[in-house]
């Protein structure tokens, strides 16, 4: 039995749902793929899927040899990828995912310099507010807004930011400016809606030693750092949001920061890897590349922003 074969097989099966797609996906036949998914559970002496004739599911057994499959086989693709990368210039897919609004301001702009610098490279790029998982999407890297706790994963922190309280200039006129925190609940508000949660985050606030976090009435939530944004701006109510995110809109006067005595800390933007792909060429130059624009427009934002703390 070839195992790493199939185990390639087993894995592939189990993201995909179906032998058919498995087998697709693989350039093999269906045949093989259950040859090679049966040929596992005998060498196992366990059953690791549920087949039945609409859908393939995965055993208890199956969903915990599935995790230890993936970090093997990354962990192989790794070591390949050391191997085989070049010394002379970094070449071949590389697949990155990134906050949409980090890519739609900053990366697209200045895409066309780095694909001149690098033109063996095939750059394939996923807009997301949520986060991934970059071994069972098969991301090289991402650029990650929070904290990184798996242990699989290299994090290099970039930036940090602030948590801004902003509103159009029509609403404020028409609606007045909140003079505290708890003046919000007298106000239309726009919400952030976690990808897979039914709450919109709670609002902090920060004012020398005085820190709060607020269950506020939101109005309209979204799912979507960019919609709230956009909401915002044509005057659905006021929104919290990250600095780095509204400071485009508040250089345009789209936006005004209400209670800038009580902007707070904000969560950090991070360059994350799979661990054995930190060394590879083209993981490096793009994680330099990603990290110099958050650092340049972090710059700008200082700039622009004379905010207290």
């Amino acid at each position: 039995m070839d195992q790493l074969a199939c185990m390639r097989s087993f894995v592939r099966v189990a993201d995909l749902h179906s032998f058919t797609k498995a087998a697709e996906a693989l350039g093999l036949s269906r045949a093989v793929i259950s040859t090679h998914v049966a040929e596992l559970e005998s060498h196992l002496r366990c059953q690791l899927l549920h087949r039945t004739t609409r859908r393939v599911g995965l055993t208890a057994d199956g969903a915990e040899y599935l995790t230890r499959c993936q970090r093997i086989l990354s962990e192989l693709e790794a070591a390949d990828e050391t191997v085989r990368r070049s010394r002379v210039a970094p070449q071949g897919r590389l697949r990155v995912d990134v906050p949409v609004e980090f890519g739609r301001a900053l990366l697209i702009p200045a895409l066309p310099q780095f694909t001149a610098r690098y033109p063996d490279l095939q750059l394939e790029v996923q807009f997301n507010d949520r986060v991934v998982d970059l071994i069972r999407e098969e991301i090289d890297l991402v650029v990650r807004v929070g904290a990184v706790r798996e242990p699989h994963l290299i994090a290099r922190r970039i930036v940090t930011t602030r948590l801004l309280t902003c509103g159009s200039p029509e609403y404020l006129r028409t609606h007045g400016v909140p003079a505290s925190p708890q003046d919000l609940r007298r106000h239309k508000l726009v919400g952030y809606l976690p990808t897979g949660t039914r709450r919109p985050h709670r609002w902090l606030f920060e004012r020398g030693t005085q820190r709060m976090r607020l269950n506020l009435p939101f109005n309209i939530a979204f799912n979507s750092a960019e919609a709230e944004i956009r909401a915002a701006i044509r005057g659905a109510g006021l929104v919290q949001a990250m600095d780095l995110v509204v400071a485009e809109a508040l250089a345009l006067g789209r936006l005004q920061v209400v209670l800038p005595d009580w902007s707070a800390p904000g969560k950090p933007l991070s360059v994350v890897c799979r661990a054995g792909l930190r060394d590879s060429p083209k993981i490096r130059v793009f994680a330099e590349f990603a990290a110099e624009l958050l650092r340049r427009y972090r710059q700008r934002v200082d700039a622009l922003l004379d905010l207290p703390g």
